[in-house]
């Protein structure tokens, strides 16, 4: 049986950007860190601060492929008590207000397997869930989740890797939906950064095995880094300084401190700002 993929609110968004003329700003936060309220808070206003899609790390206490930072956060999700169903039901309070903007869940398949990937499915789809991005889950393994995901109504995001050469890709690429992530270095997330001459050979490389948009991520942190980036690509995806971002607004006992929101929310506008002055 051929693959058919999944059409949603991801291929939406895409396609307006390529109306736009301009590149699309992809944000990472962790659901529940520092805490419910507050992650729930800014998950519901990261599209008018210019989020194009958003990323909701699924929290986890080994995550392996993740840098001091988003481990961290994760940590700090756990401790204040967020799980595999508070973060679903974090998509569906978001989905309430807004039922434009893609929402991604990202992590690993430990939490979906132990929620049962079936049922993990179907409450992800009634959520409002878009897409998946499951790290530890290669194609080797579609069976697991890929393949019921597209059944399911939901895209499954392929990762690339500098290392990734162009006899691996097509197996990568063959039930890929939504988009695909250019993980631009090899390594953990939130370390360097790779220069925009790699990443643009490394964007045209990818393109000639695929027509799904390509969002390049780990190392960006700066306006001008993601305007760069997003020029080169479809997108650019920020994490760890998102991420940074929350845990130094937070007070000496790991509580957000009242000027949290807005500070995150203003790194927000700024890349997407950088984003637009750059394609518009």
């Amino acid at each position: 049986m051929s693959f058919v993929p999944p059409q949603t609110r991801i291929d939406a968004r895409f396609a307006a950007l390529r109306r736009e003329g301009r590149g699309g700003l992809i944000t990472y936060v962790t659901a529940g860190d520092p805490d419910a309220d507050t992650s729930a808070a800014l998950l519901q206003r990261l599209p008018e601060a210019g989020a194009d899609l958003i990323e909701l790390g699924m929290p986890f206490t080994d995550p392996m492929a993740d840098g001091p930072s988003i481990q961290a956060a994760s940590q700090r999700a756990l401790k204040a008590g967020m799980t595999l169903a508070g973060t679903l039901a974090m998509v569906r309070g978001f989905r309430a207000h807004d039922d434009a903007t893609p929402l991604i869940l990202m992590g690993y398949f430990n939490p979906i397997f132990r929620y049962g990937a079936e049922r993990f499915l179907a409450d992800a789809k009634a959520a409002g869930v878009d897409g998946l991005i499951v790290v530890d889950l290669p194609p080797e393994e579609d069976g697991e989740l890929c393949i019921p995901s597209a059944t399911a109504g939901l895209a499954f995001i392929r990762l690339a890797t500098p290392t990734t050469d162009d006899a691996r890709l097509p197996k990568v690429l063959a039930r890929a939906s939504g988009f695909l992530y250019y993980v631009s270095i090899t390594g953990i997330t939130g370390t360097a950064a790779a220069g925009e001459a790699t990443v643009s050979a490394a964007v045209e490389r990818l393109r000639r095995h695929t027509g799904l948009p390509i969002g390049v991520g780990f190392g960006i942190r700066t306006p001008e880094q993601a305007a760069r980036i997003a020029g080169l690509a479809d997108a650019a995806v920020v994490g760890s300084a998102i991420v940074d971002r929350i845990a130094a607004n937070l007070d000496e006992a790991g509580r957000a401190t009242p000027a949290l929101l807005e500070d995150v929310l203003g790194l927000v506008a700024d890349l997407a700002a950088g984003i637009r002055a750059a394609r518009g």
